[in-house]
């Protein structure tokens, strides 16, 4: 039997290789109580998981928001992840999830836990433009790319905290921002799957005065950088005349963040350019592993003020 240990270093191994582990539950079922799918979210962000407890309702709270639980001594909040979804238990709330991510802790309650999965990044597609509203950032195809593979809904829980709690992700002053000066005809280079984290970057750079080019994942940075690099051959110049950072997150569909940090710093042609990770996957482990994949810096979701000091920081250097 694995020790415990042994189980973290393996999950700690994964991010060498493109790989994730997903952790699937259920929430219930739509309105003619049919259709009970399948959801994820990434293990790196699961603190733990309990039969769920007893829940004080909080005066005033908003709409789907259970209360809050005393969990050895720290009063966390408790949201009714069905509702929001817009699905019914068909059992009850019986799971609670408490997750910690974005500098927070909070809990999500479900009806049942069925698996960990192990996939591969590239098994993993942007559920962009598939009418999710924003609270699915993507779909994992479970049993690979087969007919018929069972399909789960990777939830943005980003945005759901965002919607659920206001204050989290506070929209960006321009004028607590410092102004980046890049070279002239440079830009950073930005890769974030969220909707709610790329319109934060956005506020922040432009605040910022720095010029960007916005991507929706890992291998479409990639793919821009290969693109870059020969429209930078046939001009004569550096790569890094054109591209000034890279601003990455981690969890993105088809290649992860540690994946494209590692192939930049191990490519020739960008292995000046600084990169930055910037993850709702805060903590040492997570930081430790930026370290090991060759990252410039790391910085966690998202406070303004801070991104910019790191991208500033960074490119003094």
């Amino acid at each position: 039997m694995k020790s415990v240990q042994q189980e973290i270093d393996e999950r700690t191994n994964l991010t060498n290789t493109n790989k994730f582990e997903l952790l699937l539950f259920r929430l219930g079922a739509d309105e003619n109580g049919e259709h009970s799918e399948l959801y994820g979210i990434n293990v790196f962000k699961i603190r733990e998981i309990v039969a769920m407890p007893p829940v004080t309702a909080v005066a005033g709270s908003q709409p789907h928001m259970l209360g809050v639980v005393n969990l050895r001594g720290q009063i966390i909040p408790v949201m009714d992840l069905p509702a929001i979804v817009g699905v019914k238990p068909k059992t009850g709330l019986n799971i609670m999830l408490v997750t910690e991510f974005a500098r927070t802790t909070q809990a999500f309650a479900v009806e049942s836990v069925d698996e960990i999965v192990r996939l591969d990044w590239s098994q993993v597609l942007t559920a962009e433009g598939s009418n999710s509203t924003g609270m699915v950032t993507s779909i994992a195809r479970l049993d690979g790319d087969t007919s018929g593979t069972r399909l789960a809904q990777v939830l943005d829980v980003e945005t759901i905290l965002r919607r659920m709690v206001p204050s989290e992700g506070k929209e960006v002053d321009p004028e607590s921002m410092p102004h980046v000066l890049l070279k002239q005809g440079s830009f950073i280079l930005a890769a974030d799957d969220s909707v709610v984290a790329r319109n934060l970057i956005e506020q922040g750079l432009q605040a910022m005065h720095a010029p960007f080019v916005m991507t929706k994942s890992g291998k479409e940075a990639w793919d821009k950088l290969n693109s870059i690099a020969e429209g930078c051959k046939a001009e004569g110049i550096d790569v890094i005349d054109r591209v000034a950072l890279v601003l990455t997150d981690l969890e993105m569909p088809e290649m992860d963040g540690f994946t494209l940090t590692r192939k930049i710093k191990q490519d020739p042609r960008f292995s000046k350019i600084p990169v930055v990770i910037h993850s709702s996957l805060s903590g040492k482990t997570n930081e430790d592993h930026v370290k090991g994949v060759g990252a410039d810096a790391y910085v966690a979701k998202f406070v303004a003020e801070d991104l910019a000091a790191t991208i500033k920081q960074v490119l003094h250097k």
